[in-house]
């Protein structure tokens, strides 16, 4: 199957991926989280007519672009005690001790997750621990 894939501008602020494919319809696509948008358009279609449809679509486009702009997204992880973290599917509340020996995590219960790290250790470290 031959495809080929360039993006459309329109206007300043909104740029679409456009990929031509052996296929028969247009398919308007806007995905999360930043609300990128692609086109896949039948190779027989020409570059006006894709320019026309996207802009008849704008405000389609416009509103998706918003609802996913208004989402609440998970708030970035500090790495410090009762804090929640997923693993293998499961949540679990985290504590963190701080000891003078090389770092560790244990899952003793069906409840926390230890994480043992020295006193000095930046969030950046906890993560990569963790």
């Amino acid at each position: 199957m031959q495809e080929e894939l360039h993006t459309l501008t329109l206007g300043p602020r909104l740029s679409i991926d456009v990929v031509r494919k052996n296929i028969k319809n247009i398919h308007l696509s806007v995905y999360p989280p930043t609300g990128r948008v692609r086109m896949a358009v039948p190779l027989s279609v020409d570059d006006e007519s894709v320019r026309l449809f996207a802009i008849s679509k704008l405000s389609w486009i416009r509103r998706h672009q918003r609802n996913f702009a208004a989402q609440e997204r998970q708030s970035p992880c500090q790495y410090v005690a009762r804090e929640s973290h997923y693993f293998l599917g499961k949540r679990y509340l985290l504590r963190v001790f701080e000891h003078n020996s090389p770092p560790k995590v244990e899952l003793k219960t069906k409840k926390y997750l230890d994480l043992y790290v020295r006193p000095t250790t930046s969030t950046e470290q906890r993560q990569i621990i963790l």
